[in-house]
């Protein structure tokens, strides 16, 4: 069984394959985390140690005994108010304006099979894949209570984490902070890795040692951001790619939230990950419950690729729904950096003909399509063709390109809205500002409040119109800015507006997908802003970034590996000097790099010259053959770009027998000296032929020893090394 309840020491602990979680209740009713880690039997509660120490506070229920504090105690889910200083995973505002919450244990419940949350994504399974473990904990004043919910996935090795809180009370509380997830570690030296960025820079590796004092992550811009991403990792200091512990935590959530680490005076860890607090203050009124979002959890001690790779099939086979969550994704060219706003249908209709002599299966027609949208100063919000730029209906150009046999993708941005636009002119409420107060703009445009049903349902039914309109395929889900003027004349709780706002984004996809259950939706957010597990429920791949740049993106990519597979990481081929960067890469760089992701192309196919023309025939031959392994088999990461010479790349079929290695040179000097890789996972003693020369290589050189990247004269030669097992 994967969930344990021991009777007489009031244990519960949850096995996966390879780990074990334990908590136990105390004689007090208090929820204590006792471990997590390599898989073992037995109590650790021994675990815990208690002394006298200074200026850490006693429950009044202890009596005299000044050796227990909850100040040093590991706790499962830590108050704001019961004598923790800690970092609390929940803070409740009372009717009588006191800011306290003590939670008990007040029983609990085991079942078969995955628990949902209502309006939230969550990772789903079969019955006989799963169990459910919920705590129930009160607060024995107020009557609030939190439903601690636990998924146990056992061949996944993960444990997901959830909460539901409800006001059992009689007066209104409010929910001031919840972080479903924490974990405290009475001992360790730790590192902490994260990944920044910015724009057109998402997801940059960054691994620092846990010091004294608390690290944050987060966002407050209404969505999990470019700055960072809300997937954090807690390795042992001497944690590698392939050996020693460490613990990932990633949030299902595309608002704001924050993620902390935290070393205490008595050298003990927490971390923590959930909602920010920050402009959040959620009433619950007698009765009302607060679903919270989940976290997904994995350990491992096999190193880093070991963490990754359990997060990676969690989310592809667990997260990712629909037709396209096992299919390999079509290969695409997008309109907008072969034409940006300037074309009409004739123009796109040409690129889609250059698309199919070439191999390339859709075409996205992205921004410009709709009201009067020259430029991106207007129209945002005017969902309809626009048939004078296009010179026909949309209709008329999808039929056209469906006859060419290539399939058909449009671009939409439904949560914003220009001033400049029919629909702002009708509904200037709909858009998000703060009364009395100019708004703050970005990208020129505003954004819709999507925490009102009626704006949710109105926009949803013009986008409803366009997709009806013929057979399209894919939407290239857009938004481009931070929520900034928090304000909505829906309601008079202004603290509830930011997650409702990501609650109504959840209702429209969730309506998108079960409407058109064929259509493939990529989610974008000015590429990377909104790249995190929560929208890969609805979207199951996302725009990785908007900088297209083949040297950049082997960076952007090992940064996002760590907590998401490939099949999610939108990937483009664009024109040379690059549109962000200036940077010129050979057509071969571009396309490896762009393979390593759901491959596509963005640039304006009729400049090619023939032999590029025949380059992409054969990259597109390339993609065919060796799409199911890389969307599907164990990912390895090689080198580390922020650090070495050459970005390298490994996927390997799960019986072994497949072997894909791609590598970029980023870095060329005079007299170079010759760069050596390290394959990864092949099957210990056997022979591996590589099938381009055709020699054979033993396994255990490979890994051992490495193999010699071929010495190419120029800047950022990429290499592709295709083995196959020898039988």
């Amino acid at each position: 069984m994967g969930i344990v309840f021991d009777e007489t020491r009031k244990t519960f602990t949850l096995h996966t394959n390879d780990s074990t979680y334990q908590m136990q209740v105390d004689p007090f009713g208090f929820l204590l985390h006792l471990y997590y880690g390599r898989k073992t039997d037995g109590c650790m509660d021994y675990l815990l140690t208690y002394a006298d120490r200074g200026f850490s506070g006693n429950p009044y229920d202890v009596g005299s005994d000044r050796t227990y504090s909850m100040d040093v105690l590991p706790q499962e889910f830590p108050c704001l108010g019961n004598g923790d200083y800690r970092s609390p995973a929940i803070a409740v505002r009372n009717a009588d304006g006191s800011v306290s919450c003590d939670l008990r244990f007040h029983g609990y419940e085991i079942r078969k099979g995955k628990y949902a949350i209502k309006g939230l994504p969550a990772v789903y399974a079969e019955e006989a894949e799963a169990e459910t473990l919920e705590i129930h904990m009160e607060d024995p004043v107020t009557k609030v209570r939190v439903d601690l919910l636990y998924g146990v996935l056992p061949e996944l090795d993960v444990i997901t984490r959830s909460a539901k809180v409800s006001n059992g009370g009689t007066s209104k509380v409010y929910l001031e902070k919840i972080q479903p997830a924490c974990l405290d570690f009475v001992n360790g030296e730790f590192d902490f890795i994260s990944f920044y960025g910015r724009h057109a820079m998402e997801r940059n590796f960054q691994r620092v040692p846990v010091v004294h004092g608390t690290m944050c992550i987060g966002s407050r811009r209404g969505t999990s951001s470019h700055q960072y991403n809300p997937l954090m990792i807690l390795a042992d200091r001497e944690t590698t790619e392939d050996a020693g512990s460490c613990y990932a935590m990633t949030l299902l959530y595309s608002g704001g939230f924050k993620g902390e680490v935290e070393r205490d005076q008595f050298n003990q860890t927490r971390i923590q990950l959930g909602l920010y607090e920050e402009r959040f203050s959620y009433p619950l009124e007698s009765g009302d419950e607060f679903s919270v979002p989940e976290v997904v959890m994995t350990y491992s001690r096999m190193g880093l690729s070991k963490l990754s790779q359990n997060l990676h099939a969690c989310i592809r086979t667990h997260l990712c729904r629909g037709k396209y969550r096992d299919e390999v994704r079509p290969i695409l060219v997008n309109s907008w950096e072969a034409s940006y706003f300037d074309f009409d249908g004739e123009a796109i209709y040409q690129l889609a003909k250059q698309a199919s002599e070439l191999g390339i299966e859709m075409l996205v027609l992205d921004d410009g399509w709709f009201g009067k949208r020259d430029d991106d100063n207007s129209g945002l919000g005017d969902w309809y063709a626009n048939e004078e730029k296009l010179g026909e209906s949309l209709e008329s150009l999808i039929g056209r390109i469906n006859a060419l046999g290539v399939k058909f993708g449009i671009w939409i941005e439904p949560e914003s809205v220009n001033e400049d636009s029919t629909l702002f002119k009708r509904h200037p409420d709909w858009a998000m500002r703060i009364p009395g107060r100019n708004p703050v703009r970005a990208r020129n445009q505003l954004v819709l409040d999507f925490s009102r049903k009626e704006v949710v349902d109105s926009i949803f039914e013009q986008i409803c119109k366009v997709l009806d309109q013929g057979n399209i395929e894919y939407v290239k889900w857009d938004m481009n800015r931070g929520l900034a003027d928090i304000y909505s004349c829906g309601t008079d709780e202004q603290g509830k507006v930011l997650h409702d706002y990501v609650l109504g984004l959840y209702d429209f996809l969730e309506r998108l997908v079960q409407r058109y259950p064929n259509i493939l939706i990529e989610g974008c957010s000015g590429g990377g802003g909104r790249f995190d597990a929560g929208m890969l429920y609805y979207t199951p791949k996302i725009w990785c970034s908007d900088n297209t740049d083949a040297v950049d993106r082997v960076r952007i990519q090992y940064g996002t590996s760590f907590g998401y597979p490939v099949s999610t990481v939108g990937s483009h081929v664009s024109a040379v000097p690059n549109h962000q960067t200036g940077r010129v890469t050979s057509l071969a760089t571009r396309s490896i790099t762009a393979m390593s992701g759901t491959f596509g192309y963005e640039l304006d196919l009729g400049r090619l010259t023939e032999e590029e023309k025949q380059d992409i025939r054969r990259q597109v031959a390339d993609y065919h053959r060796y799409a199911p392994l890389i969307q599907n088999g164990l990912y390895y990461r090689l080198t580390n770009p922020f650090e070495q010479a050459v970005g390298a790349w490994q996927f390997i079929s799960e019986d072994q027998a497949q072997v894909l290695v791609y590598s970029v040179m980023l870095e060329v000097h005079g007299n170079m000296t010759v760069d050596y890789v390290k394959l990864k996972g092949l099957k210990s003693g056997c022979m591996y032929r590589e099938q381009v020369s055709g020699r054979l290589y033993a396994a255990d050189a490979l890994m051992e020893a490495g193999i010699p990247l071929p010495a190419a004269f120029g800047e950022y030669e990429a290499h592709q090394l295709y083995f196959e097992l020898e039988r």
